[in-house]
């Protein structure tokens, strides 16, 4: 997950390699020296002293939960990981998924329920600081992080350890490589052609693009939005129009929710209810437009019961558009190209043009608090997230079948396989928060894709915010009062199913007073003032 440097296009492998980071410069290894079948044990790493002291006689099993689902091939990948890791640290590892469809109801309830359960996923855009402040994780001190996973604290900043804390602990482990992207939208060419559009430089002006969708292609919807990821995403862009949407309400980290939040475009940082300006107008705008659109039939009626995301089903044929991140739509691309569609690129920006650059804390994982093996999950974690034989299997599957070092040391397919047909997808497993400073160039990259990539860094920019996490332990029970009259009042207007824009936000204007969110918008702002001042010192 990764970017560019300059355009050069002596070649295209260096190009990507520097500006994607996909060297690994960081930590003084060349990506290019860094085969996984060279790198596969621990004794070769740098925290082979430390794991030769630790007792592992008694094996353990390591149960973890990631987001998304698990691909086909996750069966035979699995074994192969834990064929390594029962070798190398006498344990196994039981993966779990949870879908994009569920996040938001089971992955709190997880965590609360008293299941087995020793690692997750989290990201400060995923519940983090919420679930941490309730105590569901593990409270995780540089010494045990240092003991245990000292190949992966070598390559961190006290800057990445710094982010992760929340009320002066560190719940999460960040990944060593946050991600360089930039959300986009996909629409395809010939649509665009028949629509009379050479290009697209606003989402709010693509209505002839969804007409003719709807009029040419019966068996395709404009938006079929997904209940999760996709729900908030168009209307969440249209702001974007005219405000720097953050991503997410500051209180929560819910991005189907309501709440507090600021403007990345705002360099003073002033602390805003969603429902105050500007972003109020900003919300009305948006939801004027998505009523627009779903009163004409260009968005799906009911995106609550949908589990599929648009940039899966956008190759497929059942959607004109899809949303996703520079990072995740690349196998969409790919799968795109095999299918003869060629695909038009819209980075979705700030007014300004920008867009916020990665926190340390987007992608990593944490401990649950009940965890009976946190000193080997986090050993496990450690060969994972920076052992090149363990990143490789994780990330990209089983050498041979699912990906191959093509002659130029790039990663490709195997003969005979597709992106289509691969079992195994590279970021489709859900191991996000891996070192991906030790990648290889993809040799499956489109023009379009590679296009995006060489401005991406040109794209992002410091925001006033970056790296603050908010503490939610005074207000959660508003919070949870927020989150409920969001999903009654706040979702439908989302997604332009509502009667009437003003009638609509009246409504939940009251809703949200009566849940508390002038006593939550207190708190934040109290917190991002002593935010700003410890980096003004």
């Amino acid at each position: 997950m990764k970017r560019l440097k300059k355009a050069s296009l002596i070649s295209a492998s260096l190009v990507l390699t520097a500006a994607l980071s996909l060297s690994a410069c960081s930590s003084g290894n060349n990506a290019a020296n860094n085969d996984p079948k060279e790198l596969n044990t621990p004794a070769q790493t740098a925290g082979a002293d430390n794991s030769s002291k630790i007792d592992h006689s008694k094996e353990v099993k390591i149960v973890g939960y990631l987001l998304g689902s698990a691909p086909k091939g996750m069966p035979e990948v699995l074994a192969a990981i834990n064929e390594k890791l029962k070798k190398d640290i006498n344990a196994t590892l039981e993966l779990n998924y949870i879908g994009w469809g569920d996040v938001a109801s089971k992955y709190p309830l997880l965590l609360a329920s008293g299941e087995d359960v020793d690692f997750v996923f989290a990201a400060d855009w995923n519940y983090y600081v919420s679930e941490a402040s309730k105590g569901a994780f593990l409270d995780l001190n540089e010494d045990m992080l240092k003991t245990h996973m000292p190949n992966h604290m070598a390559k961190l900043p006290q800057a990445a350890l710094d982010a992760a804390k929340v009320d002066g602990k560190m719940f999460m482990v960040p990944t060593s490589t946050p991600d360089r992207k930039v959300n986009v939208a996909m629409f395809r060419k010939d649509i665009m052609e028949k629509a009379g559009l050479t290009e697209i430089t606003k989402l709010s002006e693509i209505e002839p693009y969804l007409a003719e969708v709807k009029k040419s292609y019966p068996d395709m919807i404009p938006l079929n939005l997904e209940s999760q990821y996709d729900l908030p995403t168009p209307y969440q862009h249209l702001m974007n129009e005219k405000i720097g949407w953050p991503g997410a309400p500051v209180d929560s980290g819910d991005p189907v929710a309501e709440g507090i939040v600021y403007d990345n475009d705002d360099p003073t940082g002033k602390i805003v209810s969603m429902m105050e300006e500007p972003f109020l107008s900003a919300q009305k705008f948006a939801a004027g437009i998505m009523k627009d659109w779903y009163d004409k039939g260009y968005i799906n009626k009911n995106p609550y019961a949908n589990k599929v995301r648009s940039k899966d089903n956008f190759v497929n044929g059942k959607t004109g558009v899809a949303f996703g991140n520079s990072i995740d739509v690349a196998s969409v691309m790919t799968s795109a190209k095999e299918k003869g569609i060629d695909v038009y690129l819209k980075p979705m920006l700030y007014p300004s043009g920008k867009s916020a650059q990665t926190s340390w804390i987007n992608n990593g994982v944490a401990i649950a608090a009940g965890s009976k093996n946190p000193e080997r999950t986090l050993e496990a974690l450690d060969l994972l997230m920076e052992d090149p034989s363990y990143v490789y299997l994780a990330y990209f599957g089983i050498e041979g079948k699912n990906y191959v070092i093509t002659s130029d040391d790039k990663i490709g397919l195997p003969e005979g396989v597709t992106n289509e047909s691969n079992t195994y997808p590279p970021d489709a497993a859900g191991f996000w928060f891996v070192n991906k400073d030790l990648f290889k160039p993809m040799s499956t990259w489109t023009d379009s894709y590679i296009e995006l990539q060489s401005k991406i860094k040109d794209y992002l920019v410091p925001i006033p915010y970056l790296g603050f996490t908010f503490n939610s332990e005074n207000i959660k029970t508003e919070i949870a009062n927020i989150k409920n009259v969001s999903t009654q009042y706040a979702q439908p207007i989302f997604i332009g199913a509502v009667k009437n824009v003003d009638d609509a936000f009246d409504t939940l204007d009251k809703k949200l007073k009566a849940a508390g969110i002038d006593k939550v918008k207190g708190e934040v702002e109290k917190q991002a003032t002593e935010f700003m001042a410890s980096k003004r010192k």
